[in-house]
């Protein structure tokens, strides 16, 4: 049975109180209170949905007894009665006190009363959504492990998430750079706004001012109308520079002048835009080497690099893959809605004996590739036998098919990104990180290797 909505009625006079729990008690379970002091012992006693005071009470008034109300449980709406001679200033300074509403009390007031109840209620069970789905949101992108190194991670990342500094966040492929950026934002004071990642590998090298900065009608052909730049959508939350290394030079010079100045100039524009973006950048590079080579500026790489978080690699916190791997078979059983109940004997040993090289990604592609071909019981170590040996998985779950010896190395190459692309079906993006290399170069090889590129969509 549904429990009954429970409303505390709160009036000095007995007369408005019982005509109130006459009114509202056919619906709801409704408690009465003859004083303020006597509200305040109900309310730290018992649980209530709303909250319903006259205001000229002794000796406690309405709103005194609304400040109380809100210390205990500020989600808890409280509807006001004023009285004729009472004034708007008196209503106007409930509400800034945080009373949903307030009624004059008049003989009418019975006829509007219920529906200003069902509002209230309603509007106390959005709050209540909407506190339960940040939560929900916070708890989706929190970290999974307890491994040393994660929790030094974890610890640094906790000490800066308040500054709107940059922060360089590094590491192999499938560390969990994008999982480390959006903890950052949705733990901060800027989760009310965007979340913005653009992978800036896969950006086409004669339009990335405009994605990034916006453009002007008429700058180019085919700008018809202006358009905000990713930086300005961002604007009041934070955006994420994903695989960093990647961006031409020309404009990570442009890059440098936004974070210096805290402003984008659109193509074709004349008047710079103010922006406040929290600016986040991730790479699977070693940024430094790039410098010695001459493909990162050097004043970029120490603007971006105010708080450095390194990501150790799965084979470094091998105490959280069995943690891991059980929670993506609760990830999976939920999202396909199977019954997975974890880990034959054996398969443990399994997991733990091989290195990962596209380390999280890669186990979680492994577990959900096992979750489904399981579907119910458990997973058995048939299932997972491309780790044996510490193979990585191919398309058919067995490793090294397709590779002899006198192969040359670009056959090998061209045979690895072959089955790479079968086990990804086609996703060059996932390809390329399970490669460890970038889209660009990805697309640079299938070209070298006269297999075509064909723009399928999946790199967005």
């Amino acid at each position: 049975m549904e429990e009954r909505v429970r409303i505390l009625v709160v009036d000095d006079l007995a007369e408005p109180r019982e005509a109130i729990e006459a009114a509202l008690g056919r619906r709801y379970e409704i408690r009465t209170a003859s004083s303020g002091p006597a509200a305040l012992e109900l309310f730290g006693a018992e649980p209530f949905d709303l909250v319903l005071s006259d205001y000229n009470m002794r000796p406690m008034n309405g709103i005194e007894l609304l400040e109380q109300v809100k210390r205990l449980n500020p989600d808890v709406p409280f509807i006001i009665f004023t009285g004729k001679g009472d004034g708007v200033r008196t209503a106007v300074e409930a509400m800034m006190k945080g009373a949903y509403t307030y009624l004059e009390k008049d003989p009418a007031i019975l006829e509007t009363l219920e529906l200003m109840v069902e509002r209230a209620l309603q509007f106390r069970s959005l709050v209540s959504e909407n506190k339960e789905l940040k939560n929900e949101l916070l708890n989706k992108w929190d970290f999974v492990g307890g491994a040393p190194k994660l929790m030094e991670v974890r610890k640094f990342i906790e000490a800066v998430v308040g500054s709107r500094a940059t922060v360089l966040i590094t590491g192999e492929t499938g560390t969990g750079k994008e999982l480390a950026a959006r903890w950052i934002h949705y733990n901060s004071p800027r989760r009310p706004g965007p979340f913005i990642k653009i992978n800036c590998a896969t950006l086409p090298e004669g339009l990335v001012e405009s994605e990034l900065f916006g453009y002007e009608k008429g700058a180019f052909t085919g700008a018809i109308k202006s358009r905000a730049g990713k930086f300005e959508a961002a604007s009041g939350g934070t955006i994420l520079l994903d695989e960093i290394g990647e961006m031409p030079m020309p404009a990570q010079a442009k890059l440098l002048r936004v974070i210096q100045e805290r402003e984008v100039e659109k193509v074709g524009g004349d008047n710079p835009v103010q922006i406040d973006v929290r600016i986040l950048a991730a790479s699977n590079r070693n940024l430094e080497e790039e410098i010695k080579n001459g493909r990162f500026r050097e004043d970029l790489f120490y603007r971006l690099n105010v708080f450095h978080v390194q990501l150790p690699p799965l084979r470094e916190r091998k105490e959280d893959i069995i943690k891991l791997a059980h929670h993506f078979v609760g990830k999976y059983n939920e999202e396909d809605g199977l019954r997975v109940e974890g880990f034959d004997e054996g398969c443990e040993k399994m997991l733990l004996a091989y290195d990962w090289p596209g380390n999280i990604r890669e186990l979680e592609n492994t577990i959900q590739r096992a979750v489904i071909l399981t579907r119910t019981g458990k997973i058995m170590p048939k299932t997972l036998t491309f780790l044996e040996g510490g193979k990585a998985p191919g398309p058919g779950g067995q490793g090294g098919a397709g590779f002899e010896a006198g192969m040359t190395i670009a056959d090998a190459e061209k045979e690895l990104i072959i089955k790479t692309l079968e086990y990804c079906a086609q996703n060059k993006t996932k390809a390329a990180d399970m490669l460890g290399i970038s889209i660009r170069t990805l697309r640079n090889k299938l070209n070298e290797y006269n297999m075509g590129v064909q723009d399928d969509g999946d790199e967005g």
